[in-house]
């Protein structure tokens, strides 16, 4: 299995559905895992998995505003695909019951 660490800068949109799909109400202590890179620096990151790839997506307030802002263009892509069958029962007149 081929395993990659990734920015949220350089997510696709694949990705970022499986981030979406798997932390519908954002992620926790408890999914974060936290590592050493080769620089020694502290990495902290929430996985995700396909098929073939674990991704390792590195974390901060601005994947969060990633997540949340792609996770709001599907819904209003959602809404927009919707239709309304609602009808205005003030604006029937009284023919239109008969």
């Amino acid at each position: 299995m081929i395993r990659k660490i990734v920015d949220y800068q350089k997510l696709n949109e694949d990705i970022l559905n499986l981030l979406v799909e798997k932390f519908p109400d954002g992620y926790d202590d408890d999914d974060i895992i936290s590592f050493r890179n080769a620089n020694n620096e502290l990495i902290e990151a929430v996985e995700v998995r396909t098929d073939d790839t674990i991704y390792l997506v590195k974390i901060g307030v601005k994947l969060v505003k990633a997540m949340e802002e792609h996770e709001e263009e599907d819904d209003d892509l959602q809404d927009d695909d919707s239709t309304n069958d609602t009808v205005d029962i003030d604006a029937l007149n009284e023919e239109d019951l008969d």
